[in-house]
């Protein structure tokens, strides 16, 4: 691997794991047993970094998050669906934690972010038409724009609003099913009978997972 990508994947990893503002690029070029001078060989400084992680997030949204094409939406559709909810949720977590801070110092980074996610909105409005097609959802045009713009208000958000309600807060894959869980929530009145028993099968699995994921949390302690 080229020391350019591991510079990047090691920054992620310590950012998700201590907090982007407490990392510097002495901490990051210390955990790769590099030299500073060859880390600022690739990035001039730790902001540069943070844009090559936000150019690795930006692909993952427009790669997870395609309209699909065919119709009847499957159960299975939907669970991929959810589970790239959480895969960016958990892998890019420092950033959702850090959002405002992160994008108040760096114009240039937001308006990375605000393009973006004007990408995102769109797939996400051609995703819930697709819902729609398949009868899992009975909204209008005004109704389902609400419904998309709620869902992305949550998945932008719960992880910062989680990181304000203790001291302290560890965010852990429990937490992050716990958002997707939310979403859910906010789903499922609004789907036909058809609908509701999709969301309510996918509820169950997510309900599992943060079992699941909780358990593995108090093994680990």
């Amino acid at each position: 691997m080229k020391t350019r990508d591991r510079i990047i994947m090691a920054a992620l990893a310590l950012f998700n794991e201590s907090g982007e503002p407490n990392i510097t690029t002495n901490h990051i070029a210390a955990h790769l047993g590099i030299s500073p001078g060859n880390l600022y060989y690739h990035f001039r400084n730790k902001e540069e970094i943070i844009h090559s992680i936000f150019d690795q997030y930006a692909q993952d949204l427009s790669i997870h998050f395609q309209p699909l094409a065919q119709t009847p939406i499957t159960s299975d559709d939907l669970l991929v669906y959810l589970d790239s909810v959480f895969m960016l949720m958990w892998r890019y977590r420092f950033f959702y934690a850090n959002l405002p801070d992160i994008l108040r110092r760096d114009p240039a980074l937001q308006h990375k972010y605000l393009a973006a996610q004007e990408t995102l909105h769109g797939n996400i409005m051609a995703i819930m038409h697709s819902f729609r097609q398949s009868g899992l959802l009975e909204l209008d045009d005004k109704e389902l724009l609400s419904l998309a713009s709620n869902l992305k208000l949550v998945a932008s958000s719960w992880i910062f609003y989680q990181t304000t309600q203790a001291p302290g807060a560890t965010i852990t894959k429990a937490v992050i099913y716990q958002g997707v869980l939310q979403m859910l929530g906010i789903v499922r009145p609004l789907t036909t009978p058809a609908g509701k028993a999709e969301v309510l099968q996918l509820e169950a699995h997510y309900c599992a997972q943060v079992a699941q994921a909780q358990t593995a949390s108090d093994t680990d302690e």
